[in-house]
Parts: C-alpha cells; structure tokens; sequence
C-alpha cells in the first residue's frame, strides 16, 4: 500500500486558531513597554488614545486581510505597493517595513531585562538593560544563524497563556481598584495632556500593534487563506482592542494621574525608574499594574515573578520574530533586486542569510537600542509603522481600481459601490487615519523627523544608485534576480513547490521533492487546487472537494515526516489548476515546480503531459521539475 495511503488522522495546522495564536504572540507581548510609553505622553486620556489607535488598527487589519489573501506572500505592504504601483513605492514601503523590524527587535529586547529585574533591580535602568538587550539580540541573530527553529508549539501554547493573563489582570482589577470617579478626575482636557501631546499620542500607541506584518508571513503556511486569514486577523483585531479598551482602565486605577509641587501633572506608569527619573513603572509598565493592584505577601511576590518570568518569555520570543522579519524582508528586497544579492547569500554551512541577519537584525537594532531611550524608540516604530500602514492602505484602494473586474476569493467590508468600483471605506478612512498620524509624528518631533527623514533619505539614494550603475534598470521597473549557477544553486533550491492530487504520480513527486529537499535543506510547499466551477462564485463551499483536497496535503506531509523535511499545506480555489499553480509560484518566488504527470496520454489538443502539466511548463517563472510515467515519458 503507498506510503501516504498509511498516514491518517494528522493534525490540520495553520488554520484559523493557529494564525490567531501565533499573530496574537507577536502584537500582545507589546503591551508590555507600549503601556509606559504611552501613558507618558497621554496622561489620563491613554484608554481614549488607545481606543482610537484601536480604530484605526482595524481598518489596517482589514487592509491586510484582503491584501494578503491577493498576495498570499511574504513582504506585506511591499508586496501589495508592487502590485498596485511600481518598484519605487515598493522599495518605499520596504524599507518602512524594515525600520518597523529593527525597531521591534530593538524594543523588545530591551524590556526583557526589565521585566527580569524581579531577580536583580539593576536591569529597570541603563546601562544594564542595554546591555541586556544587547545580548538577547546578539544571542538570537547567532541562533537565527545556525538555523535552530522556533517551536511553534510552544509559541502558541505561551500566546494563550499570555492572553489568559491579561484578562485575568483585567478581571481582577475591576474586582479590587477600578473606580470611576478617579478616571475622571485623571482627566483634565487640554492641560494634562495638552492638545498637541494627545495628538502626538494616537501614533505613538500604535506601537501597541506590533507585529500584524506577521500574517503576511503567515500566510504562506496558511492552509486556506482565502477563509483562515481574514478571520485570525478579525480574531487578533477584537481579542488586542479587548484588552486594550480596559487595561488601561485598570493601570490609570492602580497608578492615577497627580501634581507635582511645580504644578505638572505625572503618572508613575510613564515615569522612568530610579530616584531621578520619577520611581515610576515606565519600563516595566504591567509590573507596576501588579503591584499597585491591590494584592499583598506571597500572592504578589507569587504575581510579581509570574509575570515577569512571563512577560520577558513573550518579548524574548517576539524579539525572535523580528529577528526572522527583517532577515525575510531583506531576501524578498534582494530578490527583486532593490538591495545587492549579497544580502540573498546563504551561509555555506548553515544555508541561512546571515549577511542580512547580522547588519539589519544585529548591528542596525543594537544602533537603536544603544542610547537607552524608550521615547526615541517608540516614535521611530511610530514613524515606520504609520508610513507603512498608510502605503498599504493606498495600495489595496489602487488594486480595487486597476482590477476592478478581477475574480477575488475575499474582499473586506465596508464598502461604497460608485462608478462600477466598490471603493473600500476601511482603506480609505485608515490611510486617512495612519497618514495624518505620520505627519503628525514628522511636524511635532525633532528627533525623530530627522532620523526618519534621513533614514528614508538614505534608503532611496542607495536604491537609486544601486539600480542605475549596477542593476542598470529603470528604478520602476520589477526585476527577479537570476537563479545562480554552478554549485551556488544547490543551495537556491529552498524554495520547492510541489502540486498534489489523486493521481499516483503526484505521490512519486512529492518522494522526488522530499529527496530534493533533504538534500538542499528547502523546504516544501504542497499545493492542491479546488477547480471552482464558473457557475459558482470563487469562495463557495464545496465539502467534498474541500475535505479531500485537506486530506491530500496532510498525506503530503506524512511524507515529509518520513523524510524529515518541513512541507506546508496550501490548498488554492480556481477555475483552472494550471494558472493557480503558476500565481502561487510567482508569489512564493519559488525556485523550482516538481509536477507530476499523468500516466496516459490523450490525443489532440491535451499535448504531452496533460492540460495542467503542459501549462505550467509553458508559463512557469522557474525551473520545473517532471516526475513522468514511462508512458507519459
């Protein structure tokens, strides 16, 4: 009996529940620096701050979701920018893009001391948690580099925990402090904070939504996407806007806003640590929830130490994820030629980009991290995060307009029907939001205008120069880099597209993929592909066909097991195999298609392999790879 026939039963990974645990570990761990930072410029109205914030991040997560779902391909809004524009703006938003990883990195590792000072009090302050930071980034770029993967197990096992947590925080807190009366006396309109400072604000908390580029990652292990993305992501909006809309409540509770003797209006949970900063909790903003939140002897040391162990164990691990970001990023910009290949070079032994891993996730986070100052870091995440928001944002409004009469699987709501186009409000309204934002990030701070500026400034003279002497390419223009040749492409071949389906070749081309991979060290994405028929609409349910197309892929990755070779599920919706398997390797940049192909052969216009096979020989954008019967042969 064949291999897959014996392999039933396996778990279905990457669906809903998976994408909503993995995305929710990278955007819920910021709650734990995006609290302090926040609540040091807002004042009393922070929970105000972070609910318009939480406004203008659901209309950014429905920009995701269908952009994503398009463009199921790692680089989010650089993606959607190339396809809706051209390679400038998608050059624009990636290098935006590649600020907000560093800026992640950098943030993240420098709360995990703090939130490890319940063991030694000097890590609350600089220069310990630099140097803290410093060594969790260095210690993570060489693991990244070695090539050590990410239990994705326990990553979703901890984002549940970490949720759980929050609520508890929540629960508990309206059960002992919340009072009503002293949020409103928190609040003094125009004073504390001034107008220009809640302005300020609004960006600044949108650092609480770190991570949601993540599903676009994501989505290329996303089983069906076309369903699974647009709800883990409406999931990751409700569950971050939750706990956003009531801990706030909670801290201003356990850590009201007071005058001081020269007439300034303070709360500890944005004042710095130590005797000259204000003994407050701004570095470890949830530490000081715990213990203002009413709790005495052992339970709160008990508290205290969970929380800590807890919350440095997500920041550690969304360090991690952007430490994987910016080394994805800085691949797909090498690949399409907007950065040289260098950065697309794999270590000869560990086949990892470490090139990329050591300038961007290494020595450009630890720039960021070095001077110590929280305010500067987040206003630069700010200043990346809403410039790439807004570029995404703009893109799916284009893409609406140029391919108004494409077939799509999912297209997010609202929307205003006008001319024959279904503009999308959710768009509209949160480039609005997200571009008023970055001017006001730009006009109002110094600092930070100036390094973004520059930091764009840089980024777009070295492209430009970059393509005009060494590519020699009009700067608009999208460019694969070539495929290398020589002993060099054993190592190209990562990237390893494998389409299933009933026939027994499909079998003997996945062993054919798996042997490949095993090999190189690449890894594996099986296709299969639900042809809808014209008469239905794209994302209709067919259970039958569904159900086996699952079965397939789950009979492919048995295969992999037993070859030690990672091989991801996808399974696609399209009037006609052959075109949906081309697209799927177009947006994956896959380096190589192994096909089967059928045993027998019809006479006339189904050439020699078979409609689907003869198609994506014709029209694939890399090599293809047959795994033919002797007859077919």
């Amino acid at each position: 009996m064949p291999r897959r026939r014996r392999q039933q039963g396996l778990e279905r990974v990457l669906g809903t529940p998976a994408l909503f645990a993995t995305a929710y570990g990278n955007v819920g761990s910021s709650i734990y620096y995006a609290l302090g930072v926040t609540a040091g410029i807002a004042l009393g109205l922070t929970p105000v701050v972070f609910m318009i914030s939480g406004l203008i991040f659901a209309a950014t997560a429905a920009t995701y979701a269908e952009g994503t779902v398009r463009y199921p391909e790692a680089g989010g809004s650089s993606s959607f920018a190339r396809h809706a524009f051209n390679e400038v703006v998608s050059f624009g938003a990636a290098w935006a893009q590649m600020l907000n990883y560093i800026i992640t990195v950098a943030i993240s590792a420098f709360f995990v001391p703090h939130y490890l000072s319940i063991f030694w009090e000097p890590l609350r302050t600089t220069p310990w948690d630099v140097i803290g930071g410093a060594i969790v980034i260095a210690f993570l770029v060489a693991l990244n580099i070695v090539g050590i993967k990410e239990a994705a197990g326990l990553n979703i096992f901890l984002a549940v925990i970490d949720f759980a947590t929050q609520l508890l925080l929540v629960v508990v807190g309206f059960a002992l402090i919340f009072h009503p009366h002293v949020l409103s006396s928190n609040i003094h309109w125009g004073t504390a904070p001034t107008w220009t400072s809640f302005a300020l604000a609004i960006p600044v908390a949108m650092i609480a939504y770190t991570g949601i580029e993540t599903v676009s990652n994501l989505a290329e292990e996303a089983r069906d996407p076309g369903r699974a993305i647009p709800r883990s992501i409406a999931w990751v909006a409700v569950a971050v806007f939750a706990i956003y809309f009531t801990l706030p409540w909670i801290a201003l509770s356990a850590l009201p806003v007071h005058r001081d003797a020269h007439g300034h209006f303070f709360t500890k949970l944005g004042q710095a640590p130590g005797p000259h900063g204000g003994g407050g909790f701004k570095n470890d903003p949830v530490l000081g929830l715990v213990e203002n939140l009413g709790l005495h002897g052992a339970i709160l040391h008990g508290a205290k130490i969970y929380v800590g162990i807890l919350a440095a164990t997500i920041l550690f691990i969304a360090t991690n994820a952007g430490v994987i970001g910016a080394s994805r990023i800085t691949y797909s910009m090498a690949s399409y030629r907007q950065l040289p290949e260098v950065f697309r070079r794999l270590h000869p032994r560990f086949k990892t980009p470490w090139l990329s891993l050591v300038v961007f996730a290494g020595i450009a986070s630890i720039a960021f991290l070095l001077p110590g100052n929280v305010d500067f870091i987040g206003r630069m995440y700010a200043f990346g995060a809403m410039l790439s928001f807004t570029v995404a944002h703009c893109a799916v409004v284009a893409l609406r307009y140029k391919k108004r009469d494409e077939e799509v699987v999912f297209r997010a709501r609202p929307n205003l029907r006008w001319r024959g186009v279904d503009w999308p409000l959710f768009a509209i309204l949160g480039g609005l939001g997200t571009g008023i934002a970055w001017l006001v990030v730009v006009v109002q701070d110094a600092p930070t205008r100036y390094a973004g500026l520059g930091w764009l400034a840089f980024g777009f003279a070295f492209y430009t120069l970059f393509r005009r002497r060494y590519v020699q390419a009009p700067l608009v223009e999208t460019i694969r880099a070539p495929l290398p040749v020589g002993p060099a492409i054993a190592l190209e071949y990562r990237n390893i597209l494998v389409p299933v389906s009933d026939a027994l070749e499909s079998e003997e081309a996945v062993d054919l993929a798996c042997r490949l991979a095993a090999e190189r060290g690449a890894s594996i994405m099986a296709v299969t592909v639900v042809e809808v028929p014209l008469e239905l609409p794209l994302d209709a349910r067919l259970p039958d066909e569904e159900r086996r197309a699952n079965e397939l892929l789950d009979e492919a990755r048995a295969i992999g097991e037993s070859y030690g070779v990672h091989v991801v599920g996808r399974l696609l919706r399209a009037r006609r195999a052959g075109r949906a398997i081309v697209a799927e390797a177009e947006r994956r940049q896959t380096e190589i298609i192994v096909i089967g192909a059928p045993r027998k052969v019809r006479r006339g216009p189904r050439g020699i392999f078979g409609g689907t096979v003869d198609y994506v020989l014709k029209h694939a954008p890399c090599r293809v790879m047959v795994a033919a019967a002797p007859r077919a042969a």
